[in-house]
């Protein structure tokens, strides 16, 4: 780091999920493992769901968008860490960390608005299931993913611009083991009051909108769901969307535990382990969660599974 009237920065320190030298190596095992399933689990969810034309459906048309975001989502942050977890010196270049930040804001915030066009998508299927083959229609499901990859490119464009244009003089160590925008800004030395606001507009644009939005289709899906009167009728509406909104709890409590918990109860630690789970973790068990339980992906598992043992 140059001292001046500014500073300028070339690489970051990541401080990494601990500095305990003896837990480096059995950690660096532990997320391997985890990237792997990551990898081979989102990446057969959409070879499976390409394939097999009875997954041809809006459903999972999304759930395969979905699983390429994990795929990415993961793969922008788990190399440099497993790197890291072998490494004496947990650097990364300042134009990488740009990199890194850009692309964790894309999916990140991707991700909140696929789940959330997935909980539309259940609620015309069970709400309004006469017009669902017209309002949830191939080019309608095509026009939706176009402007949510959109919104979040553009979107990330301006935090990224905004953070590059920060100085930072007090420290080049981030608190962390990756590159987020609001551990640079803790970082940086100049006026960040934009940065802050955007953040925050684009927070309740993206992440509130997407929740709210959420939450009014399964109050919908819910009413509608009692209103039917078999018991057989009930367990087969409410299956149709279990798995999603199993995801949905899970990626949600993670990130309410993160930002809208009491500030007395404020542990850099346990957000640390909280960041970990949504970023790595998670990306893991959708693929997980879609398919133990889910008939369809696992007839077409099966399918695709004998067609491979018989051409062997």
């Amino acid at each position: 780091m140059e001292e001046g009237n500014h500073s300028v920065v070339t690489e970051f320190i990541l401080s990494g999920l601990t500095d305990r030298p003896e837990l480096q190596l059995p950690l660096f095992w532990v997320f391997l493992l985890i990237y792997v399933i990551t990898m081979v689990g989102n990446g057969g969810m959409i070879l499976l769901i390409t394939i097999d034309p009875r997954l041809h459906t809006p459903m999972y048309f999304f759930l395969s968008n979905l699983s390429f975001c994990d795929l990415c989502y993961s793969t922008i942050i788990s190399p440099k860490m497993l790197q890291n977890f072998l490494a004496e010196r947990k650097s990364i270049s300042y134009n990488a960390c740009a990199v890194q930040m850009y692309f964790f804001i894309v999916f990140a915030d991707l991700e909140c608005l696929l789940l959330a066009v997935m909980a539309y998508d259940r609620y015309v299927a069970i709400c309004n299931p006469l017009l669902y083959t017209v309002t949830m229609s191939r080019q309608r499901c095509n026009q939706l993913v176009a402007g949510m990859y959109l919104v979040v490119l553009v979107e990330s464009i301006i935090h990224t611009i905004l953070t590059l244009r920060l100085s930072f003089c007090r420290s080049n160590i981030i608190n962390n083991f990756f590159c987020d925008a609001p551990s640079l800004l803790m970082l940086s030395c100049s006026d960040t009051r934009i940065n802050d606001i955007m953040l925050f507009f684009f927070t309740c644009l993206i992440t509130l909108n997407s929740a709210v939005a959420i939450l009014l289709s399964y109050v919908y899906i819910f009413s509608t769901i009692l209103r039917i009167r078999s018991a057989e009728g009930r367990h087969k509406a409410f299956s149709t969307c279990a798995f999603h909104l199993t995801v949905v709890v899970i990626l949600y409590g993670t990130l309410f535990f993160i930002y809208f918990r009491p500030t007395s109860s404020y542990s850099m630690d346990s957000d640390k382990v909280a960041s970990v789970f949504y970023t790595l973790v998670i990306p893991m068990l959708n693929p997980l969660i879609y398919s133990l339980r889910n008939r369809e992906v696992k007839d077409a598992l099966h399918k695709a599974m004998n067609k491979l043992l018989r051409k062997s």
